[in-house]
């Protein structure tokens, strides 16, 4: 089975599109190529400049992004250009020569407080995954090393990783005046070493690349389409600035109920009752009208 997998996305220039991976391909770093002598520490870059209409390529922590001379339109080769970016990596294909003595990436954290009083949020400035992961024991981390670290301090009760944040429920047996210090140097300091955040192997990886996700997207009935897409565009970005998660799980049209599981700080959060009636309900009552009655959530 293939490892990696590709996104085609557009940019807001119309000659430079990005194909993004589902697993970072450097670590938390970004190179510019403008040429074939330029990239001699990355044969990707090298291959890619093979093809006659590549102009520049960008390599980042999660894609490729590819400036095009005006000889093609994306159109006509995006597709053929994925296929080869994800067969290169999938046969192990190097992307970037580091030397050893590879300096450490400046990382920073802030903490963020949250609607649930029993969870914080902190952000760094680098992405950190490609999707999202939620762990309620140690159990759960065999294939994630940050947070399986995590659960070695005593007052951790759950983790939520997302793309540039991790959320942290804690016992109440601690106070955040004690510990979001330790956590937040903790955090930095993991990531500024550079050390996998979720290995590149994690089975739940498999569930969460675009690939799947679109093939499981395609196989659900109209109504859930529309309600997985209301929640995509205007329900995940208000929910992951609150550090935590909201993914759709089923509809039952002869009920007219829907099913969403929440994660990280959204999972047993005092307000997230009030924030499914009052805005999750309402909105998707009033957006797909008769088909809709009633939320019910499920903590992750």
């Amino acid at each position: 089975m293939d490892t990696y997998s590709i996104s085609i996305k557009e940019t807001t220039n119309p000659t430079i599109l990005k194909f993004e991976t589902n697993h970072f391909i450097t670590q938390h770093q970004s190179f510019e190529f403008n040429n074939i002598d330029e990239a001699k520490s990355s044969p990707l870059a090298q291959q890619l400049f093979y093809l006659p209409f590549v102009k520049k390529v960008y390599i980042s922590s999660n894609f490729v992004a590819i400036e095009r001379f005006s000889i093609v339109e994306w159109a006509d080769v995006q597709e053929e250009v994925a296929q080869q970016i994800k067969a290169y990596l999938n046969n192990d294909g190097v992307v970037v020569n580091i030397s050893e003595e590879k300096k450490k990436v400046p990382v920073t954290v802030y903490a963020e407080s949250t609607p649930n009083p029993s969870v914080l949020k902190f952000v760094a400035n680098k992405k950190l995954v490609t999707s999202s992961h939620e762990f309620i024991s140690i159990d759960d981390t065999k294939f994630a090393p940050l947070a399986a670290e995590l659960f070695h301090f005593p007052f951790v009760k759950s983790i939520f990783i997302d793309e540039n944040f991790v959320s942290i429920t804690k016992f109440d047996v601690a106070e955040w005046n004690d510990i979001t210090m330790e956590l937040r140097e903790f955090i930095r300091s993991y990531v500024e070493s550079g050390k996998d955040i979720i290995n590149a192997d994690a089975p739940k990886n498999v569930e969460k690349n675009q690939d799947y996700l679109d093939e499981q997207f395609e196989q659900r009935d109209e109504v859930s389409k529309e309600i997985i897409n209301i929640l995509e565009e205007y329900v995940k970005p208000a929910v992951a600035s609150d550090g935590g998660n909201i993914e759709f799980q089923s509809y039952d049209a002869k009920e007219k109920k829907v099913k969403v599981i929440l994660q990280g700080a959204c999972s047993g959060c005092p307000s997230s009752t009030f924030t499914l009636k009052n805005g999750i309900e309402n909105m998707l009552k009033e957006m797909l009208k008769d088909k809709v009655e009633t939320v019910e959530a499920i903590n992750g």
